[in-house]
């Protein structure tokens, strides 16, 4: 009898093992900082979601057409490094009220800030050496919906 029950207690000892309960604290610890991140990339997402995209529209007449064939590939560059994406480019415009103009550029960004922040760079800056030599522009900013 004696030697049943040390057996028994034996075999609750087989069964109870002091880490184990450590091994379930770092796992669940483990998945508290895995929430937390993923609720913070959450909240990050929303937020860059809540801001507008802003739309530059630039109006464009070419005065030299050699220097717009060297500036139009330039200005390109620094439209996509800055984050500006083309929506549209070309001549082929529909007047609905007043004169067309000869040219219109459409260029998308993230956000009206990082517009001004492409507008105000050096790069954009020093591309305009040359774009005031090969054109004559009216630009401006709208924020999306």
């Amino acid at each position: 009898m004696v030697a049943l029950a040390r057996n028994d207690c034996d075999a609750g000892k087989d069964t109870f093992n002091p880490g184990d309960n450590m091994k379930t604290n770092h796992k669940l610890a483990i998945a508290l900082v895995a929430g937390a991140a993923i609720g913070g990339a959450a909240i990050q997402g929303l937020h860059a979601q809540a801001q507008p995209k802003a739309y530059v529209i630039t109006e464009v007449e070419i005065i030299d057409q050699q220097a717009f064939k060297e500036f139009a590939p330039k200005v390109a560059e620094v439209i996509k490094s800055s984050g500006g994406t083309y929506l549209a480019r070309g001549e082929n415009i529909a007047a609905f009220s007043g004169n067309a103009p000869k040219r219109v550029t459409v260029v998308v960004y993230d956000s009206l800030e990082k517009a001004k922040a492409s507008r105000t760079s050096d790069a954009w800056k020093a591309s305009r050496v040359l774009g005031d030599k090969a054109t004559k522009i009216r630009s401006y900013a709208v924020e999306g919906l």
